[in-house]
Parts: structure tokens; C-alpha cells; sequence
């Protein structure tokens, strides 16, 4: 295969999360100077009009274009790049003729699913073949699931470090949050729901934590799943579900077994959200409950869901706006405990909204060091999780370049 043109190529550069991503680049990299990248999609006149969005440092910004599903214009695409990123959901309805070309050709990629049913079907579908081909696919480099599954690694690195053995047991709780959905992500969500509400076998996957390990992972022990109003023993305050926890978990369980189980054969991991103290956190915690569960059983059922959909939840292409994206952050606690009692406890922390101003940096930094910090021959090819192919290397990155910070409290 002859040189590649480019480092990276976005793909789906003139979606929500895709647009944002490329202004960060153009802003933090150029598009022709030490990292050499293209935005693709499947408008040309969408992608001209990126380009004109980003202003004259853009102008020289190559643009290609290929539709989801045509194989072929995908594996022209995957021939000019050495990692190619994509943006393009529901991946579950979009995302599968890319991973296929990836796995065929050998090109590394890297997305922001939290669509856990689908990583299962592609896993089981082209591990074998990206191994082969040298293929290093990486799922879930955005919010979900970087703060949560490099977050334990950072920690247990630490534990390593001052007890000599992992922990045993890590809570993740999200101290504090400001950011709001865009279609793309609640377009996902209605697509689980739909999918599960018809399939009594996909339901049964989605409750098993280890649902995304490999099939020899071994792990018995049950798992704690946060689904009811719960006070938090470390900080006092009323603890709710976490909806990104149904992804975060299972890559973490994943991490645990790539990496020959270092965290543990007795691992237990759990996240919640804390909602506040007294009365007023407890009703809090409890009206979100009420809350996600009203939205669940809306849109599994067909007409609330199409209400649902025309009236108030954000169409394809609808977000955040720059000012709320500003704004946004994330601080995230996690609390581990060894076998023997000893307890150590961190933070992550973002300094943009989690779904999108943050997500889009994580993932061009994701992109960045699978091109330049991960040699082939370092890290094989197959289906890693960030915390599997990563290392500190990585979180140096996202603390240098992406505003997030990684601290042992």
C-alpha cells in the first residue's frame, strides 16, 4: 500500500459533533502543517460550506466525499488515510460498511458510539479480520467512554503505584455536569429503544455488564447496576442513575479483560450522578428516575415516540450552541477500595460541555495518537478500548490539548 495522503480524515466533517471537530482542528493544527487531514461527507455543496465556515486558515482543507453505505467510496477514502474518524450515527443504522472497509484495508479508526449493542455486533463481526489486517478500531472516544475508562486507569495506576495491588471496587460519580443533547445523540438513544423493544434477546444482552468482553473473559462477579434514588457514602448526597453508564461499565469491564484482567478477577465498577443533600436532593433524585423512565417507555412505544420526536426532543443537526458549549464542563470523582481496605480517589474534570465541545477534542486526540503516538508494531490490530491501547502517553494529550485534567486527590 503506497504512502498515505493524509493522517486522518473525518468523516461525517458536516454533522453536529463533525463540525465542531473539524473547527478544532483548523484552529489547533492548520490543515497542511505537521498534521495533514481531509473532512469527508456525503455533500459536496454541505462540505464547501463547512469549509467557508472556517475561515481563510481552511481554505486549502481537502474535501471528499462517499456516501455510508457504498463500500466502495469508502475504501477509497480508508486508501488516502492512516486513521479516519467517524461521526456518522445512529452508528447502529449508519456505521457498519465503514468498520467492514477498516477491517479490510488495515486503517485504523476511532468514533463517539454509546450504542453498546452495536459494538458487540461489529466486534463479533470483524475482530478477526482487523487483527489480520492490522486494523486498531476503537469505539466509544468521546465523553463516553474516555473520563470513565481512562479515568479508572489513571487511578489504578496510582493504586498500583502506593499499594502494590489494583482496586478492587471503584464507584464513579459525577459530581457536577452542565451540557445538553443534540439530535444525533437522542436520535441513538430512540434507536436502542426501538431495537431493544422489539428484541427480547438484544434486552437480555444490554443488562449483562460484561456484554462487550471477549467470550472467555471468565468474570462471575454480579455487578452493581444504579437504577433507583441512592445516598452516596462518600459525599453524603442523593445519587441517581448516570445514562451514560450502560456504556461506560461495559468498556470498562472490557478494559479489565484485554489487559488480562489487571484490575482484578473480582472487579467491581459502578456509576451514578449525585444530585444534592437532605430532602431537596433525594426529590431531585427521585423526579429523575420518574423522569428517564417516562422517556424510555415513551419511546419504545410508536405514536409517543413520534411525538416525542416532532415536538420537543432536538432534530438531526440541532445541538448545543457555541456560548452553551463554552460554558458546559464536567468534574467527575472516582472512590476505589483495594482488597485490603485501602482506599484512593481522583477527579476528571473537562472544561467544555461533555457531549460535544469536549467529546470533539477527546476524539481528535484519540485520532491523533493512534496516528503518532501508537506504532503498529506497539499495538496490534483489532478492537481496543481507549484504556487498552492508550496509556499515559494519551492523557498527557488530553490534558495538553483537549482541557481535561487527571488528578489523585
Amino acid at each position: 500500500m503506497s504512502t498515505p495522503s493524509f493522517d486522518l480524515i473525518v468523516f461525517g466533517a458536516t454533522s453536529f459533533v463533525g463540525e465542531i471537530l473539524c473547527r478544532y482542528l483548523v484552529e489547533n493544527y492548520g490543515v497542511d502543517g505537521d498534521v495533514k487531514w481531509a473532512a469527508a461527507g456525503r455533500s459536496l455543496d454541505k462540505l464547501e460550506q463547512l469549509r467557508d465556515s472556517l475561515g481563510e486558515e481552511a481554505e486549502a482543507l481537502s474535501l471528499l466525499t462517499a456516501d455510508a453505505a457504498d463500500e466502495e467510496a469508502l475504501t477509497g477514502l480508508c486508501e488516502q488515510t492512516r486513521v479516519i474518524i467517524s461521526t456518522v450515527g445512529p452508528y447502529a443504522l449508519y456505521g457498519e460498511p465503514l468498520i467492514k472497509v477498516c477491517a479490510a484495508t488495515g486503517t485504523d479508526y476511532c468514533d463517539l458510539t454509546g450504542e453498546v449493542q452495536w459494538v458487540r455486533r461489529m466486534i463479533n463481526g470483524y475482530q478477526d479480520q482487523a487483527a489480520e489486517s492490522g486494523a486498531r478500531i476503537v469505539h466509544s472516544c468521546g465523553f463516553d467512554s474516555i473520563p470513565s475508562d481512562m479515568g479508572v486507569w489513571h487511578l489504578q495506576q496510582a493504586a498500583m503505584q502506593q499499594f502494590g495491588q489494583p482496586c478492587e471496587t471503584i464507584r464513579m460519580r459525577v459530581k457536577a455536569m452542565r451540557g445538553a443533547a443534540s439530535g444525533g445523540t437522542v436520535a441513538s438513544m430512540i434507536n436502542i429503544t426501538k431495537e431493544a423493544a422489539k428484541n427480547p434477546q438484544l434486552r437480555k444482552e444490554l443488562a449483562n455488564p460484561y456484554s462487550i468482553c471477549p467470550p472467555d473473559h471468565g468474570f462471575t462477579v454480579r455487578q452493581k447496576n444504579v437504577t433507583t434514588p441512592e445516598l452516596d457514602p462518600e459525599s453524603g448526597r442523593w445519587a441517581g442513575p448516570f445514562i451514560m453508564a450502560a456504556i461506560n461499565t461495559r468498556v470498562v469491564f472490557r478494559s479489565n479483560a484485554l489487559s488480562g484482567n489487571a484490575y482484578g478477577d473480582n472487579f467491581r465498577y459502578d456509576e451514578s450522578m449525585l444530585m444534592g443533600k437532605g430532602f431537596s436532593g433525594r426529590l431531585k433524585a427521585t423526579s429523575f428516575v420518574l423522569g428517564l423512565g417516562a422517556f424510555m417507555a415513551g419511546a419504545a412505544i410508536p405514536p409517543t415516540r413520534w411525538v416525542m420526536e416532532n415536538t420537543f426532543l432536538p432534530k438531526a443537526g440541532e445541538g448545543p450552541s457555541p456560548e452553551a458549549q463554552e460554558k458546559g464542563f464536567f468534574d467527575l470523582r472516582f472512590h476505589g477500595e483495594t482488597a485490603d481496605g485501602e482506599k484512593i480517589s481522583s477527579k476528571v474534570t473537562g472544561d467544555r460541555d461533555p457531549g460535544y465541545g469536549s467529546t470533539a477534542k477527546m476524539l481528535a486526540q484519540a485520532a491523533l495518537s493512534l496516528a503518532f503516538d501508537i506504532d503498529k508494531n506497539e499495538k496490534k490490530g483489532g478492537f481496543w478500548t481507549t484504556a487498552t491501547v492508550f496509556d499515559q502517553r494519551f492523557i498527557d494529550r488530553l490534558e495538553k490539548n483537549a482541557g481535561l485534567t487527571f488528578s489523585i486527590l
